[in-house]
């Protein structure tokens, strides 16, 4: 009993210090408050502005889904097959005991349904050197006929022979604007139907990847990540309208590390309405060469601004001559469309054809003056143009007459250009792509079929005059049998 009257007077004790210490702490120790609503009265802590009884942010823009989008555009993206060719490994006997043989090469990509009698838009890239071309769509499986390539734009087109196909809703590229959502479809690695979201983080790029005469780099730019196999695929708005075709990724590795591009749509369609219509490109040439404003060269011209783009050569006889532009001044709007530099430059010129009229805004030293040009094609005409070509496979090659821009640069005035070189006779006699051949045998080279047919049955001493792809006079003779 005397034991559990200690241990009460023990508790009782420390209790009743407990509560003294505390109220001698209140009294008498530091005059600071626990902060209440974000409010820092702690020197050095920094205020985050926490308020607890804040109401819920507004709701932002982003969609509560991309079940739409990706209901409307997936049915719309195929699976494209490149049959290539064998595969170069070397084969020994013993490959063919163990099971192994040569195969035949495929590579794979995307492509987008656009009409539903069976016209697929994809990237030049994705289809290059074909042999055989093969559309999945839906687990059918569909030879393809290819309709036209442009490598200016990375762009093809190829035809399936089927009805009623689901041809994707198209939107527009030119109002799509750095911000809004977007959403990627393709094939990549092989996995078919594969959608990714991201948002439109740049217009307008130039990364400097593609061929051609007249390469047209006007890129949107995205972080819908784009993996190998998403090429050819569709990019689409948040409403499943295509605003580009996938091209390329910028990545050291070969896979997505954040940057992806794309073709704009209103680019795409005009390259591809052209190839189904006409064979080929008509292309809408200005009738001059521009340069990106830098800070440099704003300085030496006492450019006010970086917009704009700066006129470097004005083609003889070409629309902007005739319209009164000289070199050295600055472009800086057409239609209405505020040039920024030369990728917008590129793509607004992209949205015409030849003959089409176009008013364009332009500054000579400090003087505002505005033009009319009257947009030509490349053999300086407004009409529609069929080039002629020559292919051969004894020759090697593929043999064009040169174009006005051409014709210009080289200070010529008709010539055959050496294009698509393969192994052959030309090669074998050292000429490269884009040689320009004007005489042979001291006779004009102006039409390829005859020089085709010429070069393939000659035997003898020849001499062959041209331009070097430098720019380079050349001349020389051979022996052939």
């Amino acid at each position: 009993m005397a034991n559990m009257i200690k241990n009460a007077k023990t508790i009782l004790l420390a209790f009743s210090a407990g509560l003294l210490g505390a109220w001698a702490f209140q009294e008498f120790g530091p005059n600071e408050k626990i902060p209440q609503n974000g409010t820092n009265e702690f020197p050095g802590i920094p205020n985050y502005n926490v308020n607890y009884n804040s109401q819920p942010l507004p709701s932002t823009n982003a969609p509560i889904s991309f079940v739409e989008a990706s209901e409307k555009s997936t049915p719309s993206v195929v699976f494209i097959k490149n049959f290539s060719g064998t595969d170069q490994r070397r084969y020994s006997m013993f490959d063919y005991f163990f099971g192994t043989e040569p195969t035949q090469r495929v590579s794979t990509g995307s492509g987008v349904i656009i009409s539903a009698d069976g016209y697929i838009i994809t990237n030049n890239h994705v289809i290059d050197r074909a042999e055989t071309i093969e559309i999945v769509h839906q687990k059918r499986t569909y030879p393809a006929k290819l309709i036209g390539t442009d490598k200016n734009t990375d762009i093809a087109v190829l035809k399936i022979e089927a009805a009623n196909l689901p041809a994707i809703q198209l939107g527009t590229s030119r109002s799509l604007k750095i911000g809004e959502w977007v959403i990627a479809v393709g094939n990549p690695f092989n996995l078919t139907s594969t959608v990714t979201a991201g948002i439109v983080s740049a217009k307008e790029r130039q990364i400097n990847i593609l061929g051609g005469e007249f390469p047209l780099e006007s890129f949107i730019q995205t972080d819908a990540p784009i993996n190998p196999g998403n090429s050819g695929g569709a990019l689409v708005n948040i409403n499943g309208e295509l605003v580009g075709i996938n091209t390329a990724i910028l990545s050291r590795t070969g896979s997505y590390t954040g940057y992806g591009f794309a073709v704009p749509v209103d680019i795409a369609m005009k390259i591809a309405n052209d190839l189904i219509k006409y064979g080929e490109v008509q292309k809408a040439i200005p009738g001059l060469e521009v340069v990106e404003i830098t800070p440099e060269l704003a300085e030496d011209m006492k450019l006010p601004s970086l917009d704009g783009v700066i006129i470097t050569h004005v083609v003889r006889e070409g629309a902007a001559e005739k319209a009164g532009m000289q070199k050295n001044d600055v472009l800086t709007w057409i239609e209405n469309i505020d040039i920024t530099g030369k990728g917008s430059f590129e793509e607004v010129l992209s949205y015409y054809k030849p003959g089409d009229k176009v008013r364009v805004q332009f500054k000579r030293g400090t003087e505002l003056k505005s033009a009319t040009l009257t947009l030509q094609n490349l053999e300086g005409t407004t009409g529609v143009i069929k080039r002629e070509y020559y292919t051969s496979n004894l020759l090697g090659a593929k043999l064009e007459t040169v174009n006005t821009i051409e014709k210009d640069k080289f200070g010529i005035n008709y010539g055959i250009k050496i294009t698509s070189m393969t192994r052959g006779y030309l090669r074998d006699l050292g000429l490269n792509n884009g040689f320009v051949i004007t005489m042979i045998n001291g006779e004009p080279a102006k039409n390829p079929d005859e020089v085709g047919q010429y070069l393939e049955k000659f035997s003898g001493r020849l001499r062959l005059e041209g331009i070097t792809p430098s720019g380079q006079p050349f001349m020389q003779s051979y022996n052939v049998r």
